[in-house]
């Protein structure tokens, strides 16, 4: 059981499943498409080997994406979103648009709040 099932509210649950950093950007990445392991690490500049599995495992808890070992060798794993996953597309996609509106106004008043605060 993961932490986001104990969460009593449902919008709590829902932030708590896809509130880490790469969250968002792993599924964004799978949406049209499947990938392994290794293409999704370089669609995601920056995040290490460690981070990613231990991303895509929450994920598949939490029953956002899909994992496909392919009984091969070298094996062959691949990612996709299920159904549940796929309906957070128009979600995020709003979020991006909102997001894209207002990024100029809410960095001004980012930067204007910390100028406020003094340096420790």
């Amino acid at each position: 059981m993961t932490y986001a099932t104990k969460l009593a509210c449902p919008i709590q649950r829902t932030m708590a499943m896809i509130a880490d950093k790469w969250k968002v950007i792993i599924i964004v990445n799978l949406d049209n498409r499947t990938m392994r392991f290794g293409e999704l690490q370089r669609a995601l500049e920056g995040i290490t080997p460690k981070v990613l599995t231990r991303q895509l495992r929450d994920l598949e808890a939490d029953g956002l994406v899909s994992r496909r070992v392919y009984a091969e060798i070298p094996p062959r794993v691949e990612y996709s979103l299920t159904p549940l996953g796929r309906e957070l597309l128009p979600i995020l996609g709003q979020l991006h648009d909102w997001a894209t509106r207002n990024s100029a106004q809410l960095l001004a008043r980012h930067e204007k709040k910390t100028e406020r605060v003094p340096a420790a």
